[in-house]
């Protein structure tokens, strides 16, 4: 009777892992990975539109595919909404240029979710469209266009795009261009762009602050870190079906709500909840070590007590993508004394060496990505490298990007 019971488990576990494919209705393994992806957030005021920007109101935006593929799916959020939202229509198409709102009106077409093309989601959650045949190159732009009639009461979005989203009244989600449109760098409500791959396609999640989102990097030019190693995925063909998900918010904590929820509280949907993820690269702690004694120099207790909770709080995101088969790279934090708004003193050096020997140490993470030893000035190791500085001595340069995302071993990511 054991041995029964054994086989129609493994029978059931066979079933929900090789499920059949909607698209074609073939009995083949279906392998959805996300192919680009951002942090959701209320947006800060300053970044928050005025409601009647939304009101009755084409929005437009274009994001940056990491991996290609045959058919993909789109993620609508209203996980920060605080009533239900409708969306009248959500279009997809091929957009002329990353920065216009221009799209060959050829490739444009209407997304289903549960066979409507209208949606309404409630207060909290997210949506994800009925999957489309629709191939994309891996490294393109994708439009989409989305249509309300009645603004959100609280709006979900990501106020770090470094690209350019068009706004418009009336109903123009299938017009080839938007000359008109208020514009400004901001993504709103769309959480995640999925494709099919091939099989032994996975993703990697960047779970990271400002740096991962790419301040300084320049707009609508895709020169973040985790673009450059997107791109360098792509050139090899062990790892081409890989898609890349920065899961960066600027001014992001490991311990406490700043800009955005902190990084454990977002773990489960910005990890978790990403598909196909195997590898998780955690670029986390400046702020929590910044902020210490930004207004004021503290006690040695507590930047002691500060950078054990910071280390506590990798060990927590190492537990949970273990529990979950997902391998944790580590990545050392990068050198910020000289930052204006930081003003880190010699107590705050020490933190962050404290917790990048922790991070490099044995035993810990899976394996490390040694950020730091990239960018630092030779000459003054706690200060960036000033052809990486993008001049605020915190953040690098598109040349500091580019030199960070080009140092990571592409044999991390070969299974």
């Amino acid at each position: 009777m054991r041995k029964a019971f054994k086989n129609c488990a493994l029978i059931s576990v066979l079933f929900l892992t090789w499920s059949p494919s909607p698209l074609h209705g073939a009995a083949k393994p279906q392998i959805w990975i996300v192919s680009w992806a951002a942090s959701q957030q209320v947006p800060e005021p300053n970044n928050t539109l005025p409601s009647d920007d939304l009101r009755e109101a084409t929005v437009r935006q274009i994001f940056h595919l990491s991996a290609g593929g045959s058919a993909l799916r789109v993620h609508v959020s209203n996980a920060f909404g605080t009533t239900a939202l409708h969306f009248s229509s959500v279009h997809i198409a091929h957009p002329l240029t990353p920065a216009s709102a221009a799209i060959d009106p050829a490739t444009d077409k209407a997304l289903t979710f549960a066979g409507s093309q209208d949606l309404t989601i409630p207060p909290g959650a997210e949506y994800i469209s009925d999957p489309v045949e629709y191939p994309v190159r891996a490294l393109s732009d994708l439009a989409v266009t989305f249509y309300l009639e009645v603004p959100p009461a609280t709006q979900t979005g990501h106020p770090g795009s470094r690209a350019t989203s068009y706004f418009a009244h009336g109903n123009l989600v299938s017009v080839a261009d938007l000359p008109d449109a208020k514009h400004l760098d901001h993504w709103y409500q769309i959480s995640a762009i999925d494709v099919v791959s091939a099989k032994g396609a996975a993703s990697i999640v960047a779970l990271g602050d400002s740096i991962t989102d790419g301040h300084g990097a320049t707009s609508n030019g895709n020169d973040r870190w985790t673009d450059v190693l997107a791109g360098r995925l792509q050139t090899s063909r062990q790892t081409r079906n890989i898609g890349v998900s920065n899961q960066g918010i600027g001014g992001n904590h490991l311990l406490t709500d700043g800009l955005g929820p902190n990084a454990l509280a977002r773990f489960d949907r910005d990890v978790l909840a990403q598909a196909g993820v195997h590898w998780l690269i955690v670029f986390e702690g400046v702020n929590d070590l910044g902020g210490l004694a930004r207004t004021g120099e503290v006690s040695q207790t507590e930047h002691t007590t500060r950078t054990r909770r910071v280390i506590a709080a990798y060990e927590q995101i190492i537990d949970r993508a273990h529990a979950h088969g997902i391998r944790v790279i580590g990545a050392t934090i990068t050198p910020y004394v000289g930052s204006d708004y930081y003003h880190p003193g010699p107590l705050s050096e020490a933190d962050r060496q404290a917790v990048d020997d922790w991070i490099r140490a044995p035993g810990h993470f899976d394996a490390v990505i040694d950020f730091d030893a990239v960018v630092r000035d030779p000459s003054q190791p706690d200060h960036l490298r000033p052809a990486y500085d993008c001049g605020d001595h915190l953040h690098p340069s598109p040349a500091g990007y580019k030199a960070m995302g080009e140092s990571i071993p592409l044999t991390l990511f070969t299974r």
